[in-house]
């Protein structure tokens, strides 16, 4: 199974282009944080190449850039070119089937890095996904029904 899952933040704005055949694919690249610290303890960062396509990379293009927060979901894909100078030339990018904007424009220009109240997703397709939330502020199980009580008895374990 080739998955690949990425939450951090974009390193620099999308850049958005049109193919021969008139598809749009926008690259970009994610600054993923490490898990570790080194011995001075600072925590490093991965910066993983990506890209999208069609309307959800417009939909980036159009509403990210430097510094957004995202969450990605996609394939990782290798290849190969020839460069130039004659060089035989490897890319390893994620090819991005879901693409969640976890930051809102101000929260990405300050860098606060916190979760905003207008989190938007978009699919492959670029269809926006419907994000609901559940105000905890009440007992979201108050109306499920009656109370049960079990003693340790009753459990098989």
């Amino acid at each position: 199974m080739n998955r690949a899952m990425l939450v951090g933040r974009l390193t620099r704005d999308p850049e958005l282009r049109t193919t021969q055949t008139g598809m749009n694919v926008a690259r970009f690249t994610i600054a993923v944080s490490q898990p570790f610290t080194n011995k001075n303890g600072e925590r490093g960062a991965d910066f993983i190449n990506c890209s999208a396509w069609g309307k959800q990379a417009e939909n980036i293009s159009k509403y990210c850039h430097k510094g957004s927060l995202v969450s990605a979901e996609g394939r990782i894909r290798t290849s190969s070119y020839d460069a130039q100078d004659g060089t035989k030339r490897y890319v390893t990018e994620v090819v991005c089937d879901s693409v969640t904007f976890l930051s809102s424009k101000s929260d990405s220009a300050n860098q606060n890095g916190g979760f905003s109240s207008e989190e938007a997703s978009f699919n492959a397709e670029g269809a926006m996904n419907s994000m609901e939330t559940t105000d905890l502020s009440e007992d979201p199980f108050k109306s499920f029904g009656e109370e049960i009580t079990l003693s340790s008895d009753d459990l098989p374990f």
